[in-house]
């Protein structure tokens, strides 16, 4: 259990990853502000977060870029730049600083030499830390869930598993300037690409499923960073049906408001997935990495996960998408006959 004695105290969280990662560990920073609502929270993450606590502000407050450390693999680290982020971190004085990393295997020694306050977080039973503010960490849950455990450990309840991914007015303007046919088209939304090309699935496959969407009446959609044109127009060119190919036009969050409002997601990268998952929109997700345990969706009725390392079956990722498509037309046909809505069953 973490214990202040300001009314106002400071708290820093490190979780130094890429957005999918970010996004699980949202139920459990939007527990520790209802349980700290005058606190000052501060990420210390990767330079790209900044973005991050910008659009989720009502539960974080402020972004420190963490220069990297020996061992940590997602930046290159640089003595002088440690030595500068170290001093300055022992300056803030933080009442708390969580590790929301990992195992605490590098981190939480490396937290030590911050001098904060207090220091909380996971850490591994072969090196234990304080009971009282360090929990065991979970191999087993879902990343969702394991943040969460520790903010029960640490008294605090939560608040849900539901993710989030607010979108702004400005964004929602700009995804009908770059994409005006989401106004009257129903269409679903490919994403091939991935941080790693062994996590991709074939494109081949995408192609073959995207075909099937626009062949059964839907405006198909590739989206993927400046980085993944090459596989979007590599997609788009095994294609026999049209597609509008929006890979690096458009920002994230303009991404996530063309989520928000398609009738189907397919994937094999976890931070669109769960953008999806956030939005509440249907998906097709393969999962390369064998751990959909993890990082699957948690809503199963809507999120459809498909583990490729246990069982490469194209054949019943197909079936899966025609049966969606079915519910999408009855349905369609239903809202046609009340009030003209349209979308897939939810929960």
């Amino acid at each position: 259990m973490i214990r202040f004695n300001s009314e106002r105290p400071k708290i820093a969280l490190f979780r130094a990853l890429q957005l999918g990662d970010m996004l699980c560990a949202v139920p459990a920073f939007r527990a520790l502000r209802h349980a700290f609502p005058q606190a000052e929270i501060t990420l210390i993450g990767l330079p790209w977060a900044n973005a991050f606590v910008e659009r989720f502000n009502k539960y974080l407050d402020r972004h420190i870029v963490f220069p990297g450390y020996p061992g940590l693999p997602e930046q290159p680290f640089s003595q002088p730049a440690w030595d500068e982020f170290v001093s300055l971190m022992q300056q803030e004085e933080f009442d708390c600083i969580l590790q929301m990393q990992g195992n605490g295997t590098i981190v939480n020694e490396m937290l030590q030499q911050l001098q904060p306050k207090q220091l909380a977080g996971f850490h591994r039973n072969d090196c234990l830390m304080n009971e009282e503010t360090f929990l065991e960490y979970p191999e087993n849950e879902h990343e969702i869930n394991r943040h969460l455990l520790l903010m029960q450990h640490l008294g605090i309840p939560d608040y849900g598993t539901q993710l989030e991914f607010p979108i702004t007015e400005q964004e929602e303007t700009g995804l009908l300037q770059v994409a005006p046919f989401v106004q009257q088209d129903k269409y679903v939304i490919v994403h091939p690409g991935s941080r790693s090309e062994d996590r991709q699935w074939p494109p081949l496959y995408f192609a073959a499923l995207a075909d099937h969407c626009a062949t059964h009446g839907y405006h198909v959609v590739l989206t993927g960073t400046p980085n993944e044109t090459p596989i979007t127009d590599y997609l788009a060119e095994l294609m026999k049906q049209s597609v509008t190919n929006l890979a690096g036009k458009t920002s994230l969050g303009i991404v996530a408001a063309l989520i928000e409002h398609a009738q189907l997601l397919i994937a094999n990268c976890t931070g669109v997935s769960h953008i999806a998952a956030a939005t509440k929109t249907p998906s097709l997700i393969i999962s390369m990495d064998g751990e959909p345990h993890r990082w699957g969706p948690l809503n199963q009725q809507l999120h459809h996960v498909f583990d490729w390392t246990q069982k490469r079956s194209f054949t019943d990722v197909h079936h899966k998408l025609v049966e969606l498509l079915k519910k999408d037309h009855a349905l369609s046909k239903f809202n046609a006959m009340q009030s003209g809505e349209r979308g897939f069953i939810v929960e």
